[in-house]
């Protein structure tokens, strides 16, 4: 059996993992044994409704108890340093969305992943829905994009990391629609809504639409050569579990499809939002190398 700790309490991801793994068991010989939370009552709450058996003080205090981990905060500024002690004993590692909070703390987490051998992934579970998938199969037949519009609930003041929390979401789809293609971007503010807007390179320009009232189903348009798709995304009856099953098999096998590019490209973007909220100007963003 795979032992797996979850670091973080308070996300509702730390119960809805455990939940999946250790109450429905969808898959097979993985198991969340330990957790540590941000405070003992997040702890103890996640470790009840999750029914995880060991909380841990200090999430080093895992090591020799587990063989893989996840890391799961509100705030993404808090995922790296907390697993840090993690990597260093070489222990497979699944981040939540996003990686992290600045593009340069996860170049050097990655480097030194990549030095030490350890297998590591992150990603939004919109992407791993059936519906996106197969968006994204249908997308193939219409040649070149040439802009993809999305839909979602984002609050850019959010005290867990502004546009990047929420965020995330929306980006990490529209970069993969876009083949990780983006050169810059730029926010327009509203009252309560605004707009993200994303160049590529190929001059497709594509628009976020980062709302916090309203109906705000997550929603994609994609425009491309021969034709247009217009799709809500629709959650699998079980949402969690493609994400789950995806970082399960890279716990087992060692090899995950994600890459440098797919999870920092995205935080190289939501960067770049971030400094145009504040700039009020369109801001580059940095092509991703390790």
């Amino acid at each position: 059996m795979i032992r797996i700790g979850i670091v973080g309490a308070e996300n509702s991801h730390t119960v809805a993992i455990s939940k999946v793994l250790n109450i429905e068991k969808k898959v097979r010989d993985c198991r969340v044994v330990s957790v540590w939370g941000e405070s003992s009552k997040y702890a103890k709450d996640a470790a009840g409704r999750g029914q995880i058996p060991d909380i841990v003080e200090k999430p080093e205090d895992m090591i020799g108890k587990i063989d893989a981990a996840c890391v799961d905060h509100r705030h993404a500024k808090y995922h790296l340093p907390a697993v840090r002690p993690l990597l260093e004993a070489k222990i497979p590692l699944f981040v939540d969305k996003p990686f992290c909070y600045r593009v340069a703390e996860g170049r050097r987490f990655l480097a030194r992943a990549k030095q030490l051998e350890v297998p590591v992934c992150s990603f939004s579970t919109l992407p791993k829905q059936a519906s996106f998938i197969q968006l994204q199969k249908n997308l193939k037949k219409l040649g070149r994009v040439i802009s993809v519009i999305s839909t979602g609930p984002c609050d850019i003041r959010s005290k867990y990391g502004g546009v990047t929390f929420y965020g995330i979401h929306q980006v990490d789809m529209v970069v993969r629609l876009l083949g990780q293609d983006v050169t810059h971007a730029e926010v327009a503010l509203g009252k309560k809504n605004h707009t993200g807007t994303l160049y590529s390179s190929n001059g497709a320009i594509s628009t976020l639409n980062l709302f916090t009232e309203g109906q705000t189903a997550f929603h994609v348009s994609v425009i491309a050569e021969k034709g247009r798709i217009d799709q809500t995304i629709v959650r699998d009856e079980s949402p969690y579990l493609s994400g789950v099953k995806s970082f399960c098999s890279m716990f087992r096998t060692g090899k995950t499809a994600e890459t440098t590019e797919t999870m920092l490209n995205p935080v190289a973007v939501l960067e770049a939002m971030e400094k145009s909220i504040s700039q009020k100007k369109r801001i580059k963003v940095p092509k991703i190398t390790l």
